[in-house]
């Protein structure tokens, strides 16, 4: 004889509650949050939006508060014009500087002073940082000296390099490849050093030689780290360039600086000076475009 079981209350609460429950069509993603996972991305992507201009305008907004307080510390302080110009003067000084062709036309000798300069630096600095990184009997001889011409100024090699060369355009180029050189040298030495053993092994059992393993493996893995520091070393030959102009006297925006302050003149000092950060950040935006284009153009070669 067959018995059959009633179900009580509570499993016939159970299966309606059951019942109630919508059950996920196949293929349907299931959200526990109630959408809130879709919103919070939809808030990360107009935070994105968001974030990039800004962080372009970031600097510029820096740069006019600084100004602001410059402007008004000046007109409140009652400092003397001689002394700290206000920069609306700096800036007409500036307009007027350029348009009289004054500034462009000792920027112009700054300019090929320090091109001229780098190119030196930079065509000794590569292969010697090269050979460091790859012999070690001559990365013991040269690293100490290379350490020891940081420790003298450069201010004190200009007078040297006037004698041995003489006035013109070959001692300012040879102080500004003096100090190119160092940065480009260590970086380069950096950039080899640091390579995967490994890679350059399985390159070396696949049969590649020297030149082949430098052109298509180890500079290629390099090349960041010798751009950065050509990047930086063409920055500081425009350092190197005024540095010689100081002692020639009346060359380039150098020149330029010493004879505005021996006339007293406040305004053109701080108009040259701004001169001189306005080439450094253009050389620099230049060095990291072309910088940026040869990594791109590697990057699709290989």
């Amino acid at each position: 004889m067959a018995i059959r079981i009633a179900p009580d209350a509570r499993s016939g609460k159970s299966a309606e509650r059951a019942a109630r429950v919508p059950v996920a069509e196949p293929g349907a993603t299931h959200d526990p949050g109630g959408g809130f996972l879709a919103a919070r991305a939809r808030q990360t992507r107009r935070a994105d939006l968001w974030r990039g201009p800004l962080s372009a305008l970031a600097p510029v907004f820096a740069g006019m508060a600084m100004l602001l307080i410059w402007q008004y510390g000046v007109q409140l302080s009652g400092v003397s014009s001689y002394l700290v110009p206000a920069p609306a003067a700096v800036f007409q000084s500036f307009l007027i500087s350029v348009e009289d062709g004054l500034i462009p036309r000792y920027a112009a000798t700054t300019l090929i002073e320090s091109l001229t300069g780098f190119a030196i630096g930079a065509v000794i600095a590569l292969p010697t940082g090269y050979a460091i990184a790859r012999n070690r009997a001559l990365a013991a001889a040269l690293e100490p000296y290379l350490a020891a011409s940081q420790a003298v100024p450069a201010v004190a090699l200009a007078p040297l390099l006037v004698l041995l060369l003489g006035y013109g355009l070959l001692p300012v180029a040879a102080l500004c490849a003096l100090i190119v050189f160092f940065p480009a040298a260590v970086n380069t030495t950096l950039g080899f050093r640091t390579l995967d053993r490994d890679v350059l092994d399985a390159a070396r059992i696949d049969g590649a030689g020297r030149w082949a393993l430098l052109r298509h493996i180890e500079a290629p893995l390099a090349l960041p780290s010798i751009l950065s520091g050509l990047r930086a070393s063409l920055t500081l030959s425009v350092t190197g360039a005024v540095v010689g102009e100081f002692v020639l006297g009346d060359q380039g925006l150098g020149g330029l600086l010493t004879i505005a302050r021996g006339n007293f003149n406040a305004p053109l000092v701080f108009a040259t000076l701004l001169a001189l950060a306005l080439m450094a950040t253009a050389l620099y935006g230049l060095a990291r475009l072309i910088e940026q284009l040869i990594i791109s153009h590697e990057s699709l070669e290989a």
